[in-house]
């Protein structure tokens, strides 16, 4: 059941929409961390999806407490409190996000409706690529806006760009506090401005008096940031470990009710003058969804550069009549 008020969930399920790899790091991730009492997976695949729960089962005395099972029926989501849905065509060498578009998009539309029909309370996170488009595609086939449909977003990016400032300040990541934002994609943004690192501001951060990241230096680690998926591709096929941590984050904000601030992607209510576009702003995600957008304080570089990612999702949207 939803939790309503300051009622703690007793019982929470989790289900997990595609058993690839994406999806079932993301189960393997909220198994390991205990992040819901019971968790389903769904992939048209039969055999592939009875192979996981199988595996995933297997190692069950090892973790906490969590029931599994799995099928090619979409039965087995009903009752969920939180559906992930990783579904959809794999990204290749070579290909960005927005060139998977067209092919998720049309899943999505013919997926969600019937997710909510089994499991009408629920809240969905999309983590498909180009998520932010298969967002608002989601949206748009429901027309449930009320934060209870989003998107992943850049929470990974966000992290990528942590590590990378910890490594180079040398300093354990949970004392790095920096957002990226716009689309989970190659026009994202990183917010250098608020960027801190045990709260000294990332731009003044120095070594022996020695600024650690200059100008020059911010742009490096950005453009690791934005190239880092292609090159995991490249070299195993696939990103899944991350995002199925990063997944479980938000998997835990739902269910545990934690009011965390995440760069989820959101349907855009007028924050920093965008409209109906879905893209990533840090935002509070707990039992209801993702619903409040904070008024985070942006340069004008920044402003600029989050109007021109909100631009480029548009114009794919306006291709795919979204």
């Amino acid at each position: 059941m939803a939790e309503t008020g300051t009622r703690i969930r007793r019982h929470t399920k989790l289900s997990v929409v595609g058993a690839g790899s994406v999806g079932t790091a993301v189960a393997y991730a909220c198994l390991l961390r205990g992040s819901a009492d019971a968790i389903a997976l769904f992939d048209t695949n039969s055999a592939k999806v009875r192979a996981e729960v199988l595996d995933l089962n297997h190692g069950t005395q090892f973790a906490p407490s969590c029931r599994i099972e799995g099928s090619d029926d979409i039965a087995v989501t009903a009752g969920s409190d939180l559906i992930v849905v990783t579904a959809g065509a794999k990204q290749h060498p070579g290909q960005s996000r927005l060139d998977l578009a067209a092919a998720n998009v049309a899943l999505t539309r013919d997926l969600t409706p019937g997710l909510l029909s089994v499991s009408p309370d629920a809240v969905i996170v999309f983590v498909s690529n180009p998520v932010d488009i298969v967002t608002r595609a989601a949206i748009a086939a429901t027309g449930v806006s009320d934060g209870r449909i989003f998107g992943s977003g850049t929470v990974l990016d966000s992290g990528r760009l942590r590590y990378l400032l910890a490594h180079r300040a040398d300093v354990a990541v949970e004392n790095v506090h920096a957002f990226v934002v716009g689309e989970h994609g190659d026009s994202e943004v990183a917010l250098w401005s608020s960027a801190t690192i045990g709260g000294v501001p990332v731009e003044s951060f120095a070594v022996d008096g020695r600024p650690v990241f200059g100008p020059d230096t911010r742009a490096e680690l950005f453009e690791e940031v934005v190239r880092s998926a292609y090159e995991i591709i490249r070299g195993k096929g696939a990103t899944n470990l991350a995002i199925g941590l990063s997944s479980a984050r938000i998997v835990e904000a739902v269910l545990r009710n934690q009011r965390r601030v995440l760069a989820v992607s959101t349907l855009q209510t007028g924050r920093h003058g965008l409209q109906d576009v879905c893209l990533s702003l840090p935002t509070v995600v707990d039992a209801r969804g993702a619903h409040t957008v904070l008024e985070v304080p942006l340069s004008s570089e920044e402003e600029a550069g989050l109007a021109a990612s909100a631009a480029t999702l548009r114009e794919v949207q306006s291709s795919l009549g979204l």
